[in-house]
């Protein structure tokens, strides 16, 4: 503990002198301030020389392209013969007759088709009930009750495409107009399923039989 203590106050005595003798000399313009240093040492400190650049050598001069001779162009000059006055001279030569051009053929004309002709109604082999799914029995009429006309008759009927009655007429008759009658009213409200052609509903004709009797009470 007591060499600590002693050291450090001989210490501060040689840094003091050190201190105030750098100053006295400082003061004496012995020491350069530090301007002046750094200028004397950037002074002493010699500049490199810059390396000279080598310098590419020229290319060697292209060779001069020596003229191309054209050959001398010789001039033909066709003489024409030198005709005496006496000697006659040929007429030229007439013409060719030029060949003259064949007419076009005409394009042949084109046949116009016919015009197709609507197909004719297809005759069922059935009666019509069988192809109608809607159809409603004819009523009796009340004076043919009353005077007891009996009968059967026959029907001529034509469909249209719609699978509807176009015309209907009698091909047998039951004997009384009153009986015929009622037969056509009722099978011109009926509505029937027509035939088919090439996947098309066509017209069709068919029979159908009526009968009207009496039933006894």
């Amino acid at each position: 503990m007591k060499r600590n203590s002693v050291s450090l106050p001989g210490l501060m005595f040689v840094l003091g002198i050190h201190g105030a003798l750098l100053y006295f000399l400082f003061k004496q313009e012995l020491i350069p301030p530090p301007e002046q240093l750094a200028t004397l040492l950037v002074n002493f400190i010699p500049s490199p020389k810059p390396k000279e650049e080598a310098k590419p050598e020229p290319p060697p001069p292209a060779p001069k392209p020596q003229p191309v001779k054209k050959p001398q162009s010789r001039q033909l000059v066709a003489e024409a013969p030198v005709i005496s006055k006496s000697e006659p001279v040929a007429p030229p030569p007439p013409p060719l007759p030029q060949p003259e051009a064949e007419p076009e053929p005409k394009p042949a004309p084109i046949a116009e088709a016919p015009p197709q002709m609507s197909p004719g109604p297809v005759t069922l082999s059935a009666e019509l009930s069988v192809a109608c799914p809607e159809l409603n029995a004819p009523a009796y009429p009340a004076l043919s009750r009353r005077l007891g006309e009996e009968g059967k008759l026959v029907l001529r009927v034509e469909l249209d495409e719609s699978g509807r009655v176009k015309v209907a007429q009698v091909v047998d008759s039951s004997g009384f107009k009153r009986l015929d009658e009622a037969a056509m009213v009722a099978v011109k409200t009926w509505r029937c399923n027509p035939p088919q052609r090439n996947g098309q509903p066509v017209r069709a004709i068919a029979l159908q039989p009526f009968n009207f009797v009496l039933q006894g009470d």
